[in-house]
């Protein structure tokens, strides 16, 4: 492997267990909505994560929600007050609807008819997902260990203002970074070209000179690949790859990058 001068992060379930804060914030919100109904709360968040991502496609905003890499879910916490494109001024505007209209179809789907109470777990699901900025236990020792050597970026597909939220909810992960670029303030994500050229330019490298490590071969892996750059895959949940998009590297933990870049 060359010699590296900078190492460029992605951060949903790269750096912050976001899967995990997800996962939780739609368990304490269907536990609520089963309270209230004696449904199933497993079959309930299958029921709105279904709706969710059916109500997301459907909107004009759609194509350009996937180009910049915001997910259905993130839709159903996100406030899209930032960012300078129009569609986010769309967002912000369906964003009140779609949650309600969300969790108010799952669960009529399970035959519950209640759009007040689809409202109100409309508004807790966002308040059990802010009160979860969790980080991976090896994140901040990872950072140790790479601040000073290595020029850091962090490169994230998403909204500004989400993706500016969930760094605020662990602030002590900012200082690390050189630079840090979010999707929704370039106006393209990973994996296009284009925005992992700007990291480069930012952090005045060439391709061979960085490093990109991510969890999402579709986007990390592939954009890294795509401009020539090395490319590390965390499969941390043992995923198997077709030979569509091959990372250089393949980790497990995020602690195996360290050795990785002392080779």
């Amino acid at each position: 492997m060359a010699a590296k001068q900078a190492v460029l992060f992605d951060l949903d379930d790269t750096l912050l267990w976001d899967d995990r804060s997800v996962r939780e914030a739609f368990r304490a919100t269907c536990e609520a909505g089963a309270a209230a109904t004696g449904l199933n709360p497993d079959e309930l968040e299958e029921a709105v994560r279904k709706e969710a991502r059916a109500l997301y496609e459907s909107y004009e905003t759609f194509p350009f929600t996937k180009m910049i890499g915001i997910n259905p879910f993130e839709g159903l916490w996100a406030n899209f007050t930032a960012g300078e494109q129009v569609e986010f001024r769309k967002l912000q505007q369906l964003a009140p609807g779609y949650r309600k209209a969300a969790w108010t179809q799952g669960l009529k789907e399970l035959g519950v008819d209640n759009e007040e109470l689809g409202a109100t777990l409309a508004e807790l699901f966002p308040a059990e997902r802010r009160s979860r900025p969790l980080v991976y236990d090896e994140t901040f020792r990872v950072l140790d260990a790479l601040k000073g050597k290595y020029k850091l970026l962090l490169l994230t597909n998403g909204s500004p203002d989400l993706q500016k939220e969930k760094l605020d909810g662990v602030p002590e992960l900012i200082p690390y970074f050189d630079h840090i670029i979010i999707s929704g303030e370039f106006g393209q994500g990973k994996p296009a070209a284009p925005i992992f050229k700007h990291a480069l330019e930012r952090l005045g490298i060439e391709p061979e000179h960085g490093i990109m490590v991510g969890d999402k071969l579709t986007t990390d892996i592939l954009g890294a690949n795509t401009i020539g750059m090395t490319s590390v895959w965390i499969n941390r949940h043992g995923a198997t790859r077709t030979d569509e998009i091959v990372p250089s590297y393949e980790i497990t933990h995020l602690e195996e990058l360290i050795t990785l870049l002392e080779q």
